[in-house]
């Protein structure tokens, strides 16, 4: 078994966190994964995993070498893909991280459309509502929402997002227009919030505040709340993308504009700049187009 195998091994043991799924990975029986992890940390004189009955655990040198690993891996494929042609034609697998909702109505149709256009490129999209560490996980796209921390990454914005106090037209009818934020205390609240009671709203315009309240109702997802004001039961807070078609139609609409606290920056990240490989040029190349393109990311 050569160094570069076991590496792969390794990698996949401690991602799956099992000797089993790993060995399955990359298509080699449990025992053989086992023997290869037990030869790769006698070599090195130090222990990768903790082992149980039931799971396999990184040690903190085990976690360090993991993320060396995955970077000489990475460096590899991209010397094999320039000496193939994948530098020049998009080909492989593009690994691709945003969060749910986003993902869901903005990023799959771009995606589908680039997988048409290039029948030599797969994609692995991991749609999750927190920021990953995208070297360390091994992506090559991410679509972050709000500011971004100073990093080697590329970025390229391709819009912002607001965040939107709605209600349906019926409720705002029966319940009259909020004018300020204060109102909202005499107004129906579905929150889309943590586990916390208590909520904070903030706002900006010619004076920027903090409205903390208990709302009536508390839901762990944007889109039941969403369709809760949709049902004229009252006020929600979300960003403006997550409601774009419902502004547009008139099933809800939009209160304290003049309130709004700055737009949230959308952006594109990837980590190779220029020697990015062609399936993420490529890609970044359409989905700057298509989502520059979009009035409710405007």
């Amino acid at each position: 078994m050569d160094r570069l195998q076991t590496l792969e091994i390794f990698i996949a043991v401690a991602e799956s966190e099992s000797f089993a799924e790993g060995a399955r990975r990359v298509g080699i029986s449990a025992p053989s994964a086992t023997r290869g992890v037990n030869a790769l940390e006698t070599r090195l004189g130090a222990r990768l995993f903790t082992r149980t009955t039931r799971r396999v655990r990184l040690t903190e040198v085990g976690k360090t070498y993991l993320e060396d690993a995955r970077h000489v891996l990475t460096q590899l494929q991209a010397a094999d893909d320039a000496a193939s042609g994948a530098a020049l034609r998009p080909k492989g697998e593009l690994r691709l991280t945003c969060s749910n909702e986003f993902g869901r109505i903005y990023v799959t149709p771009i995606l589908t459309e680039f997988l048409d256009t290039h029948p030599e490129v797969s994609a692995d999209v991991v749609m999750v509502d927190r920021v990953v560490n995208m070297v360390e996980e091994g992506f090559d796209v991410a679509v972050r929402i709000g500011p971004l921390p100073s990093s080697g990454l590329v970025a390229i914005r391709v819009g912002s997002v607001r965040r939107v106090v709605c209600a349906s037209p019926g409720y705002l009818a029966r319940h009259g227009t909020p004018r300020t934020p204060e109102d909202l205390a005499r107004h129906r609240i579905a929150a889309a919030a943590p586990v916390s009671p208590l909520v904070e709203w903030r706002f900006g315009g010619d004076r920027a505040q903090v409205i903390r309240m208990r709302p009536r109702l508390r839901l762990s997802s944007v889109a039941a709340a969403i369709e809760v004001a949709r049902q004229g039961w009252g006020l929600t807070r979300v960003l403006s993308y997550q409601v774009g078609p419902d502004l547009q139609a008139g099933r809800l609409c939009a209160v304290l504009t003049d309130h709004e606290p700055e737009p949230l920056p959308i952006h594109l990240v990837h980590p190779e700049g220029r020697r990015a490989p062609a399936k993420v040029r490529s890609f970044i190349d359409l989905a700057t187009e298509r989502l520059r393109a979009l009035p409710v990311l405007a």
